[in-house]
């Protein structure tokens, strides 16, 4: 597939999108913007929270792990689905009852203003950095077998994907976002199968054959017991993906923003158990086809791709998709899926980054309602050029360690949010607010250090996602200290 043909096909999308916005930003005002006129089906929400979940991150990296982890993560996505209920039916009523634009008001009515403040901040360095990155990932996607072949740099090529969101994000913001993740669900999934059920045929298989083959029963242990130590085992992922997901779902604006325009907690939490069902499908459905593309690598002699001499099992679904001999249908909806994965969180994320902003930072609410309008669209489009200089600077000033290390860190500001949230939820007491700060910081730091600490040290233990979990204790824990008498 040359790339124009890819260019075109971008286009088309986009085009999509923008026809979408023009009819749900129609009425442009707040209210649509950061809660849709609490007028969304919980259906049209549900299916479209698929693709905000799933992002390009998973789109690409899920089937790459497979050649390394086999299926286990999906002890992980069985932990999600735990956490799915706990928002549902803890975290959600709390937010109805108090009819919050931004989730971290409610730690302002909890224990005060410099809480609400520390919660938004701590969810706006995770949001930056997180969107940054998977917005970094698929842009490097797309420069590499896109816009390289016309010199493009890479700069350019962000700015005109940020841009592009911003645009038909800009009037309707959540109102839009809500129907554009439906379209952008359909053909991740749409290429998602497409893919699969192409590869097999030309293997000479069936779906039975496929299911049964023997050299699918190489990838496809799912539950590890044997070593406590390890990061694999079961209860440490499993842990791990619960609080994983009240952590980055419940308690992220991003992706409470969504359910919260649903008409009624009844609704939003029909959305919520339903979609979190289909997404346990949807990832094992993923990790099939992770296992597919090794299998069809191996026997095509097809090489793992090589970055600065690093192989990179994240391109090998790119790398099939596009350069193989599968046909131009694949590569068409792998480029369709690829985008639409990418977008489907950076939609998202540009409109609760947008939302955050505005209602816990600016106070919007209280402002003179003839300003209030053009404030969020000045934040908007400040929050776009913040991640366009974020997601270069990346690229030109960073190298992969230093990133990694960058998302670590952003996954460890989600331990003071789980401490605050379940401090305040389980507890009576009330705390000196403005010390609150400080006990997130210590969390945060103390947290890291124990990450990095030898395994050695600690009896070999290697630390996974539960580490998020002691965080979050280490916060609870700071907040008994400073709780007031």
């Amino acid at each position: 597939m040359k790339p124009i043909h890819i260019l075109i096909l971008i286009a088309i999308y986009f085009a999509v999108l923008i026809i979408i916005s023009y009819f749900t930003g129609k009425e442009d005002s707040n209210e649509a913007f950061f809660k849709a006129n609490k007028s969304s089906p919980w259906f049209i929400v549900a299916f479209g929270m698929i693709g905000a979940s799933l992002s390009g991150v998973t789109f690409i990296s899920v089937p790459g792990d497979v050649g390394s982890g086999m299926f286990s993560y999906m002890q992980v996505v069985f932990g999600y689905l735990f956490g799915y209920f706990v928002i549902a039916f803890v975290l959600m009523p709390i937010y109805y009852k108090l009819n919050v634009t931004s989730i971290y008001e409610y730690l302002g009515n909890r224990f005060g203003i410099v809480s609400h403040k520390t919660g938004a901040a701590f969810f706006f360095i995770s949001r930056v950095l997180g969107a940054a990155f998977r917005l970094f990932l698929v842009a490097s996607v797309l420069h590499e077998f896109v816009f390289k072949f016309w010199h493009f740099p890479f700069a350019l090529t962000v700015l005109i994907s940020v841009l592009l969101i911003m645009i038909y994000t800009f009037k309707g913001g959540v109102k839009t976002v809500v129907w554009t993740d439906t379209i952008q669900t359909l053909f991740m999934l749409i290429a998602l199968v497409v893919t699969i059920v192409l590869i097999y045929q030309q293997m000479g298989w069936g779906l039975g054959d496929f299911l049964d083959s023997k050299e699918l029963r190489k990838f496809d242990k799912i539950f590890f017991f044997d070593d406590f130590m390890a990061k694999n085992h079961f209860v440490k992922q499993f842990l791990g993906g619960m609080f994983i997901t009240i952590c980055m779902t419940g308690l992220d604006q991003d992706m409470m923003q969504k359910n919260l325009t649903c008409k009624s907690l009844k609704d939003a939490q029909k959305n919520m158990i339903s979609f979190s069902v289909i997404l346990v499908f949807v990832n094992f459905v993923f990790l099939l086809l992770g296992a597919l593309l090794f299998i069809y690598a191996n026997a095509n002699n097809i090489d793992i791709p090589v970055v600065d001499g690093v192989t990179k099992t994240d391109l090998l679904y790119p790398e099939i998709a596009l350069k193989s001999d599968l046909g131009i249908s694949v590569a068409i909806f792998f480029t369709l899926g690829l985008v639409a994965a990418a977008y489907s969180s950076a939609d998202s994320a540009l409109t609760s980054l947008t939302t955050s902003f505005c209602i816990d930072f600016l106070n919007i609410e209280k402002r003179p309602q003839n300003t209030q309008k053009k404030t969020r669209k000045k934040v908007h489009i400040m929050m776009a050029g913040l991640l366009v200089l974020v997601i270069i600077s990346f690229y030109y000033l960073l190298d992969q360690s230093v990133i990694s290390g960058l998302l670590t860190v952003a996954g460890y500001t989600y331990g003071p949010l789980l401490g605050l949230f379940a401090f305040g939820i389980f507890t009576n007491h009330n705390i000196k607010d403005k010390l609150v700060p400080w006990v997130a910081a210590v969390s945060v730091t103390l947290s890291y250090l124990i990450a990095k600490l030898p395994s050695e040290y600690i009896g070999g233990y290697q630390w996974g996602y539960e580490l998020l979990i002691l965080n979050g204790i280490i916060t609870f824990i700071g907040l008994l200290i400073i709780r007031k008498k």
